[in-house]
């Protein structure tokens, strides 16, 4: 039984040891100054005009759950267009009535602008 787990064991020591080792090292090699570049925050490259907590406009949060949304539904296509033989008529029609609900809230979403970019 332990032959069965050793090469595991041996493993998890090693990976163990190497992440310990990182941090361990980090502290007596790594840079510790301090400046006011260091403790700004970090956006892009870009130096920051404004404070990290400023509202953002709820269309950024709308094309990310539609992005979201949408992307789900590529992930249920792709095992449906697998097993769509087997499935027969009956998986056809659930995916229709899939595909139509999407359909439905992506018109909506199109009615009420929430795709159109200010």
């Amino acid at each position: 039984m332990f032959q069965t787990y050793f090469p595991i064991i041996v493993l998890l020591v090693l990976a163990t040891i190497t992440a310990v080792g990182m941090i361990v090292l980090s502290q007596f090699i790594g840079n510790r100054k301090r400046t006011k570049a260091k403790e700004t925050a970090y956006e892009c490259g870009i130096v920051p005009v404004t404070d990290a907590r400023e509202r953002l406009p709820i269309k950024f949060y709308m094309i990310a759950l539609l992005f979201i949304i949408f992307d789900l539904e590529t992930v249920f296509l792709f095992p449906w267009a697998i097993v769509y033989r087997k499935l027969g008529l009956f998986g056809l029609i659930e995916m229709g009535v899939f595909i139509f609900i999407l359909l439905v809230g992506y018109f909506y979403l199109l009615k009420k602008g929430a795709l159109q970019w200010e």
